[in-house]
């Protein structure tokens, strides 16, 4: 097997250069009956209810007031579906869908159970990724799921996952890819601006401030959180958005404009425009390994207050940050609520 990787330097945004991948913990909720893709329609921001057997469907638990319990996948086969949790606590998004499903609905809810996401990045090996994106399959070489989204699940758009369930046999073709190690996931995460708990994900954001657009439907109708998102794109209300920034020391490896032991960027620092003005807060840190400190480079993602979107530089404790998109941000709808 390779050896774990982090992503290259001196590229503060680059992805891995060979075929590479992330193994991460999941919760996996079993939906079973012939109602299970009409409810979770109606408790989800994704159009479910209509999707044919093999789709692979991310969709947004939310709260009424459309903030974010989780981010998940629906996996839709014959009899039900499997709700892939990849974001966000398993049990309690269990239990919020167990206390508002009532007896009369044919649908029976598991218990989650444990389950391993092997996220895909980089260049892949000729003939590992078949079929078309949107849907899942069995992989080749093993006895796991093949997911191929629409969407960013942390690396390029529609980067593909393969979902491995306790017991299932892991494709000897894994062994081929270099892991990443924790920080070249947080790195390959943080370019694209996937968000993840609780820096991004927790229950003061909404899925169009984390560029999740793609993850919401507008026209399906009433669900859980609807009337909410519907608003704010009918009336462009979305008031911050995800945002990355970097931090470069100056030749002495010191914080440009600030003392040397002045207090280090890390989540919850304030963002603050040239004039003074309050601009956002940092939601995710990290530092780039670097062989002495002139070099040092520090980036990560935060919030950014509407009024300053269009700066390409903040401030961070007397530090300059530079701001940018991240890659697979989804810019929030506007006017598209009208007709839900």
């Amino acid at each position: 097997m390779s050896s774990p990787q982090a992503l290259p330097n001196p590229d503060p945004w680059g992805g891995p250069a060979s075929p590479a991948c992330w193994t991460s913990p999941v919760s996996l909720i079993r939906l079973e009956g012939a109602d299970s893709k009409r409810f979770l329609h109606g408790q989800s921001s994704q159009a479910i209810e209509l999707a044919a057997p093999g789709a692979c469907l991310a969709t947004c638990l939310i709260t009424p007031t459309a903030r974010l319990r989780g981010l998940a996948l629906a996996l839709v086969d014959g009899t039900g579906l499997d709700l892939v949790v990849l974001e966000g606590e398993g049990t309690a998004i269990h239990q919020a869908l167990d206390r508002v499903l009532f007896p009369a609905d044919r649908v029976r809810l598991d218990a989650p159970q444990p389950a391993s996401l092997v996220r895909l990045a980089g260049p892949l090996p000729e003939g590992v990724v078949s079929g078309a994106s949107g849907q899942w399959q069995p992989v080749p070489g093993g006895a796991g799921l093949l997911l191929q989204p629409e969407v960013s699940l942390g690396g390029t758009a529609g980067s593909p996952a393969v979902l491995l369930r306790s017991g299932d046999a892991r494709p000897a073709w894994l062994d081929d890819l270099s892991p990443l190690d924790p920080a070249g996931w947080e790195h390959w995460r943080l370019g694209q601006g996937f968000p993840a708990s609780p820096g991004e994900l927790n229950d003061g954001c909404n899925p169009f401030e984390l560029g999740l657009a793609s993850w919401v439907s507008l026209s399906k109708g009433c669900y859980v959180g609807q009337e909410t998102l519907a608003k704010l794109a009918t009336y462009d209300g979305v008031k911050q958005q995800l945002r990355r920034w970097i931090w470069r020391a100056d030749g002495a490896g010191t914080p440009p404009g600030s003392p040397p032991d002045g207090d280090p960027l890390s989540p919850g620092t304030a963002l603050v425009s040239a004039a003074g003005e309050r601009a956002g807060v940092i939601a995710s840190v990290l530092q780039l390994p670097a062989p002495d400190p002139a070099g040092a480079v520090v980036l990560g993602l935060a919030l950014v207050r509407r009024s300053a979107l269009a700066a390409t530089g903040l401030l961070a404790g007397g530090r300059a940050l530079e701001i940018s998109t991240p890659a697979a941000f989804e810019a929030p709808p506007v006017g598209a609520g009208k007709g839900a």
